[in-house]
């Protein structure tokens, strides 16, 4: 597989929107199928590696569901959006710069400590199992744009899911992997039970 047309090709599967901010690179030696780099607050690009050695092995829509999925996942981190933690977080740093003028070094100490927590809440948040399954999803319903039908595109991104399990050696799936593969097989009708709605 030629991988300067491979990634021609991706980007023109991805979303338009998509296509200014996500930028495609091949890493011949990195381990896994297909790997991003996590979004952090002051960065732009969202940067996608595949290991074409691997990716070639892969048929057409498998490679088009997962390079969906990732990109919908890449674009739902959201840093700065208007929820309690973000509050919480700002609150934080203004107050120990407050404190911090004033000399109170326990006051700077319980305000760093409170925006470390909102932080740490907020980075977990963009790591959840509920952000890969709205990405998920997401790639699912484009896919269906692209020609796809909603139970074909859940099967292609099911199987690819299991197939870099194999590719990559590790051969078992991690928990939020099951629990993607399961709401998969709901979707595309191989299994009749879904995924609890809280997880």
């Amino acid at each position: 597989m030629e991988s300067k047309a491979e990634i021609r090709r991706l980007l023109n599967v991805i979303p338009a929107s998509s296509r200014m901010t996500v930028k495609i690179v091949s890493k011949p030696k990195q381990p896994r199928v297909i790997d991003a780099t996590f979004p952090l607050p002051w960065t732009r690009e969202r940067v996608i590696s595949i290991n074409f050695n691997f990716w070639s092995s892969l048929p057409e829509p498998q490679r088009d569901l997962l390079i969906l999925q990732k990109v919908n996942w890449l674009t739902q981190v959201k840093w700065f959006q208007p929820q309690i933690y973000q509050g919480v977080a700002i609150a934080g740093l203004v107050a120990g710069v407050m404190e911090s003028a004033q000399g109170d070094v326990l006051g700077v100490g319980v305000a760093t400590g409170l925006s470390a927590m909102a932080l740490l809440r907020i980075w977990r948040g963009n790591k959840s199992s509920e952000l890969e399954l709205n990405a998920d999803l997401a790639a699912i319903a484009i896919a269906q744009r692209r020609g796809y039908s909603e139970s074909e595109a859940a099967e292609h991104l099911l199987s690819a899911i299991e197939a870099i399990a194999g590719i990559q050696k590790n051969g078992s799936l991690d928990f939020n992997e099951l629990i993607r593969c399961q709401n998969l097989r709901a979707i595309s009708n191989l299994s009749p039970v879904g995924i609890p709605k809280s997880i």
